[in-house]
């Protein structure tokens, strides 16, 4: 179970299924040697806290992030969102106890597959400009609203953003399901989280088999043959799953 002083805090990366083959045997946050912590078929990974408190800090977030890619090198975990802690060992082994048939679920769900992302966004000046001119009904209702030279009513203003608004939204939809439906061939499962900002396009999420990222790629790149210059493809990972792994843990 590795070198930890009983009671003391400690933070958990992810839990994994237990192989005889601890995962571990190299620094975490704080330098903290990271080992694991077994219940039955599963098996936490974590390394001992320092003072028993973890703020987001860039040096802590990017610890965890290096200790799930070395994980992920080795075999297939349950990440956990950052800032998972628990009061010491006993209660780590307590947790995948109680827990024991979800988290097993869980990692038959992901077992030999990685997340890649996929993120679109809009590569032009303005877009808003670009949707007035690929867009007759938009530009139609610009002129309309904003045409005669006083200074537009803030109602129109906000009909004018409302507009604008369902058109990027119904193009966002249409433009996901064509590229979605590419990507379903190579990927077990897709997910569409929220764009972050109004040039985004998609934000997609792929389950993908170990074996099979190259296809994703191939995919990928089919899927940009489809668009105009004015559309940018970037692609992201391998990752741990983590938008394909749903932990409601019972502590």
């Amino acid at each position: 179970m590795g070198n930890h002083r009983a009671g003391k805090k400690v933070y958990l990366y992810a839990v994994a299924a237990e192989s005889g083959d601890p995962p571990g045997g190299f620094p975490g946050i704080d330098g903290k040697s990271v080992y694991s912590v077994s219940s039955g078929r599963v098996a936490a990974v974590v390394s001992d806290l320092s003072n028993g408190k973890l703020r987001p800090e860039r040096r802590h977030l990017a610890a965890h992030q290096v200790v799930l890619k070395r994980l992920m090198e080795k075999g297939t975990v349950l990440p956990m969102a950052f800032g998972f802690i628990a009061d010491g060992a006993t209660t780590v082994e307590r947790i995948l106890s109680r827990n024991q048939q979800a988290l097993l679920a869980q990692l038959n769900r992901v077992a030999e597959k990685v997340e890649m992302g996929l993120r679109v966004t809009w590569d032009v000046p303005n877009i808003f400009e670009y949707f007035v001119n690929t867009h007759p009904e938009l530009r139609m209702a610009r002129d309309r609203l904003l045409g005669n030279h006083r200074e537009p009513s803030e109602e129109n203003k906000i009909e004018l953003g409302r507009l604008f608004d369902d058109v990027l939204n119904e193009d966002r939809q249409s433009h996901s399901e064509k590229v979605k439906r590419i990507l379903a061939r190579c990927c077990e499962e897709v997910k569409q989280n929220k764009c972050r900002n109004e040039r985004e396009v998609m934000n997609l999420a792929c389950l993908v088999g170990r074996q099979r990222q190259q296809e994703f790629e191939a995919a990928v790149f089919e899927a940009a043959a489809l668009f105009d210059n004015n559309f940018a493809f970037d692609y992201n990972g391998p990752w741990a799953p983590h938008n394909f792994v749903e932990l409601n843990l019972d502590v």
